[in-house]
């Protein structure tokens, strides 16, 4: 009996397609684990952490849902870190490299991410996925419900209590970034 490729979703079975996929990917994945845990090096080690997951699992994985796939391993990730993390993170008082060099509106620009980074952190894991999804990845309600497992119900009242938190923060009392935002 032939063999029908249409009933039978892609599947990789090549790691060369999972390198070109995870150096494409790195940059969009490490900026939504940023938003996820407040930490670029962190959000380094989340994804790295994701993507070796995903490749234990690559051949099995079809290929119309492998960024879904993926997003869900980084938030479960970070729920999953958020769970265990037991330790206590050493601060320094300095910056151990610079990053970045100057440029006019910079400092302006690294207030608000700290500031949105700090308001961010004081939300639940999931109130935090919730907002990252729906607000920086620009997904639906109905998709960031399937990414999460969880009714759309859920999510929605979710949005609400992290937004309402956001709002509420000290750091953004009385200003609303946006144009036409309510209070």
């Amino acid at each position: 009996m032939p063999h029908n490729p249409i009933d039978t979703p892609e599947v990789h079975t090549d790691s060369g397609d999972f390198a070109e996929y995870a150096t494409a990917a790195w940059p969009r994945l490490v900026r939504t684990a940023h938003m996820l845990t407040g930490d670029f090096h962190e959000a380094e080690d989340l994804v790295q952490t994701t993507l070796a997951k995903v490749y234990a699992r690559w051949r099995r994985i079809p290929g119309d849902d492998i960024d879904f796939y993926v997003r869900r391993s980084l938030v479960n990730n970070n729920i999953s870190r958020t769970r265990k993390r037991r330790v206590a993170q050493l601060l320094m008082p300095f910056v151990p490299e610079r990053a970045h060099q100057r440029e006019p509106g910079h400092a302006e620009a690294v207030t608000q991410r700290a500031a949105l980074d700090t308001a961010l952190a004081a939300l639940s894991a999931r109130q935090r996925a919730v907002l990252v999804l729906r607000y920086w990845e620009d997904l639906g309600e109905a998709e960031t419900a399937q990414l999460l497992g969880c009714s759309v119900g859920t999510v929605k009242t979710h949005a609400r209590r992290g937004l309402q938190a956001l709002r509420a923060h000290p750091l953004f009392t009385g200003r609303h970034p946006v144009s036409g935002a309510r209070p």
